[in-house]
């Protein structure tokens, strides 16, 4: 704090009250005895930070992690709309990424991922299958890319053919249609995620304050 505050050229207090605002918003995290840190998606309290979908009963915990099957890792050119969430120009490179996540052999997640192709570059479906851990951890380990926010979009879909085949559900079934934009740091847009939910038996959970 008191080379912080010398830093910057303001009082230890707003380094304190700068800190305490960081650790509530999960940027930083503090370890007793130890001290504060940059948090990290790999950190067992952050690891699900954007996974709201919870089971009926029990919590996220008790489900354990999700079963990923990776579908698809391609560089495309970037179309028109995600381009403009991504904050790049019509055409740029950007990687789309597939995947359906499960949970006890029971698939309940579709997702797109639309990344920025530069921060990314090297990202294939080897990379994606081969890593075990929380993606946003494997974006930070190898790619240097932290999300430290996002804004959702959420409303009510029904599954077409596509969505039905993979999430193992009849054409027309009702699902929880999820965009997410995240950001890293200085408010920088660095990823388009497009998720479908099945509901039947989970449901998703956010906490407002």
């Amino acid at each position: 704090e008191f080379d912080l505050a010398a830093r910057f050229r303001v009082s230890q207090g707003t380094v304190r009250k700068a800190i305490d605002e960081l650790a509530t918003d999960n940027l930083l995290v503090r370890r007793q005895g130890k001290g504060t840190f940059v948090a990290t998606h790999a950190e067992q309290h952050t690891q699900y930070r954007f996974l709201r979908l919870l089971p009926d009963t029990g919590t996220l915990q008790d489900q354990g992690p999700a079963e990923r099957r990776i579908i698809e890792c391609k560089r495309l050119r970037a179309p028109a709309e995600v381009a403009r969430q991504l904050a790049l120009r019509t055409g740029d490179a950007v990687l789309q990424v597939k995947r359906v996540l499960a949970f006890d052999n029971t698939p309940a997640i579709l997702e797109e991922l639309w990344l920025p192709g530069v921060p990314f570059k090297g990202l294939t479906v080897e990379t994606l299958a081969d890593d075990k851990g929380p993606m946003y951890a494997l974006f930070e380990a190898q790619f240097g890319v932290r999300m430290v926010r996002a804004v959702e979009k959420i409303k009510a879909v029904g599954a077409d053919a596509d969505a039905a085949t993979l999430l193992g559900v009849p054409v027309g079934t009702p699902l929880l249609s999820v965009e997410r934009l995240a950001f890293t740091y200085n408010d920088e847009p660095m990823e388009l995620r497009r998720g479908l939910y099945r509901t039947d038996s989970r449901h998703y959970r956010n906490e407002l304050s």
